[in-house]
């Protein structure tokens, strides 16, 4: 089932011809869109920018992807030059948000097939974030075009750039990507990038750094002469867009599932042909069948629980030999 947020643009979305379970009309304050929707089930919300109060000021969208899973959501922009400029375009990249559209067919398309970063990098600059100005009232002389093959973008050239992710809550990818670059580093030259966070600078180790996501392609161009970076993505969509291999992490206990379910019950559905590890695991080779089995996956990994700081992890290594690194060079 849906929702439905609107304001100027209630009569556009009234024959959607989808299932609506809750409908709002009029204009509020983003904090109370949020309070109503953060713990309210529903499968796609159309949100009619109009119905946002001082929608021009980016901050308030800002908020809106802090709070809110913006891959859910479908924006309806007004059609006017403050929401259809590259800059405020950009922007909406920036925080996640991928989903808009000018009318009721765009709406239509999203709804059956949502938009990935890859599909909208084409609007993305990553020096066009102007933090809580209102992007109505910047000089036309400020506003960035959509990328060209001469601005900045992320160049891989031989660089491998993978992403590690977790599904269910904490299930340990930051201590992951410590000991996948502490394991690649003997035979490669390997950088981390954390996302959002700062737990990296817990191990006190310059060659992992920390970064907010309006900055990550900056900093995987700085990075580029390495042979492998590995992201710890948290909840960065733009990150993750900029991986070519993503690990999605569930640590497969009863508790950890359940949780995740409750609270979407659909979130496992959208892992389907991705690499999925499950990760401080102790089943079975017949626990991991029921597993697939139960939840139609396909499980890349069954990786055990490791020691960080055991100086060798052949299961870790076993795990990077099927990632595409020689045996030779990864099992220590």
């Amino acid at each position: 089932m849906n929702v439905i947020v609107a304001n100027k643009n209630k009569a556009l979305l009234e024959n959607l011809g989808i299932d609506i379970i809750k409908e709002m009309n009029g204009e509020f304050e983003v904090d109370e869109i949020i309070s109503t929707f953060q713990n309210f089930f529903y499968q796609r919300m159309i949100l009619d920018i109009t119905a946002i109060k001082d929608y021009k000021n980016i901050s308030n969208l800002q908020k809106l992807s802090i709070s809110l899973n913006m891959e859910k959501v479908i924006l309806l922009l007004d059609g006017t030059d403050a929401t259809s400029n590259p800059v405020f375009l950009s922007n909406l990249v920036s925080m996640g948000i991928y989903n808009f559209a000018k009318n009721v067919e765009g709406i239509q398309y999203l709804y059956n097939t949502p938009n990935t970063y890859r599909d909208v990098a084409q609007f993305h600059h990553l020096d066009s974030s102007f933090g809580n100005a209102t992007l109505a009232q910047q000089q036309p002389s400020q506003f960035i075009g959509p990328i060209s093959d001469n601005e900045v973008q992320p160049e891989f050239y031989g660089t491998r750039v993978i992403g590690v992710k977790n599904v269910t809550k904490q299930s340990g990818a930051t201590s992951l990507v410590y000991m996948m670059k502490k394991e690649l580093s003997k035979h490669y030259s390997v950088v981390a990038i954390e996302v959002d966070k700062t737990d990296f600078n817990y191990f006190k180790d310059k060659d992992m750094v920390c970064t907010v996501t309006s900055e990550v392609g900056s900093v995987i161009n700085k990075y580029k002469d390495k042979n492998v970076i590995i992201i710890d993505i948290n909840n960065s969509l733009v990150a993750e867009g900029f991986c070519q291999d993503v690990l999605y992490l569930i640590e497969p206990s009863i508790i950890k599932l359940e949780k995740l379910i409750a609270m979407n019950a659909v979130a496992l559905q959208g892992l389907k042909g991705k690499k999925v590890i499950l990760n401080q695991s102790l089943l079975s080779k017949n626990d991991v069948a029921n597993f697939e089995y139960e939840t139609r996956l396909k499980v890349f990994y069954n990786l055990a629980p490791l020691n960080e700081r055991e100086k060798k992890l052949p299961e870790l290594n076993n795990l990077l030999v099927k990632l595409g690194f020689s045996k030779q060079q990864s099992d220590i």
